[in-house]
């Protein structure tokens, strides 16, 4: 039993070493149990009326505490229970390197699929463009495109022989007209400076506002619907929007008016102001408007100078509405016309708009 003994001594010096630690570690413990967590969240929700507008590719999420909207955090940036990562690009908050409280993480990205494009290989939630005219990202094994070029206007009306070129020094092709001789002698002038003005992109609420022509008036004379479609709204949601139109009045016989010499017409202006009517209900004030002329040959007038006002409806049953009105501010004769309601109208300024009819 001798031999037992050195054995049984050392192991009660190594209990009285492990006994030792831990109680110089007690006060450690003691210290994080006394700490107090920071809490980053707060109600009841106290949300700015406008939401913040983020930068291009980050996204408007829901803030951690289900309260309010704000900007997605980024790779590489702090995080907390409050400010969540961009979970649209595989980001979570990795809160390893703040132990023991886990309180501000930094966003880290998550295991995920890669993307193979043109023979480069992107890693997931990678944001990367692969020419000028786009901005891509891959996420999660899938690439996602935006489009940069979005300012490109579509061809001129009265332009004959409409071309997309590209501009020296410029990624995005712009439309011209290829004939300049016949461009600025039957267009107005104050078209040839501003067709080829460069559109800057209108942004609002991280949306691109896309927003069409408004489409021919629905009648030729008298009262008619004309419409467009446009984001330009709180939500960035494609709308069809609707506004009234009366190119020329159809009682009145227009070509009485044409000056002695002349074929055309151009503009035509009633002597006394009226009400606008509409299904029964009549506008509170009176106008004088301007309306498009009309000429004895083959060419017909349109508007090509207008804007949209608002205009006060008072019905029958004493009920108001308001419309959206169009008013016009100088009309243009020429040998392009269309008819109302045609789908196909809009092609006639492309070259093989005859092949597509035929």
């Amino acid at each position: 039993m001798r031999w037992l003994l050195p054995w049984i001594l050392a192991a009660s010096s190594i209990c009285q070493v492990i006994s030792q630690n831990i109680t110089t570690m007690s006060p450690v413990t003691a210290v994080s149990e006394g700490y107090k967590r920071v809490q980053y969240c707060k109600w009841p929700c106290e949300c700015p009326k406008i939401p913040p507008v983020c930068r291009a590719g980050v996204s408007l999420v829901t803030d951690g505490c289900d309260c309010c909207r704000a900007c997605a955090k980024q790779l590489g940036e702090n995080c907390t229970e409050a400010d969540v990562c961009d979970f649209h690009k595989g980001l979570y908050c990795d809160y390893s390197r703040d132990y023991p409280r886990y309180e501000v993480g930094l966003c880290g990205q998550m295991t995920g699929v890669g993307c193979l494009l043109n023979g480069i290989r992107y890693a997931n939630g990678q944001s990367f463009q692969p020419n000028c005219k786009f901005n891509c990202t891959c996420l999660n094994g899938d690439i996602g495109c935006m489009p940069l070029c979005t300012n490109s206007r579509p061809p001129l009306v009265w332009c004959q022989n409409p071309k997309r070129i590209k501009m020296a020094g410029k990624c995005c092709e712009q439309w011209i007209c290829d004939d300049m001789k016949r461009f600025r002698k039957a267009s107005p002038r104050h078209v040839a400076s501003s067709a080829y003005a460069d559109d800057s992109e209108s942004w609002h609420n991280n949306c691109i506002i896309q927003t069409t022509q408004w489409s021919l008036c629905s009648k030729t004379c008298g009262m008619g619907i004309s419409t467009r479609i446009s984001n330009d709204n709180d939500k960035c949601k494609l709308l069809k929007e609707r506004r009234l139109c009366n190119l020329r009045p159809c009682e009145v016989d227009i070509t009485k008016h044409i000056r002695t010499g002349k074929k055309c017409l151009a503009v035509y202006r009633e002597d006394e102001r009226k009400n606008f009517t509409i299904s029964g209900c009549v506008s509170k004030n009176t106008y004088r408007p301007k309306f498009c002329g009309v000429c004895t040959d083959d060419r017909c007038c349109t508007p090509y100078k207008s804007k949209t006002i608002q205009v006060q409806f008072v019905c029958p049953d004493g009920s108001g509405v308001s419309w959206n009105v169009m008013w016009i501010n100088a009309c243009f004769c020429n040998l392009s016309c269309k008819k109302p309601n045609d789908i196909f109208a809009d092609l006639e300024s492309y070259h093989d708009f005859y092949e597509i009819g035929n």
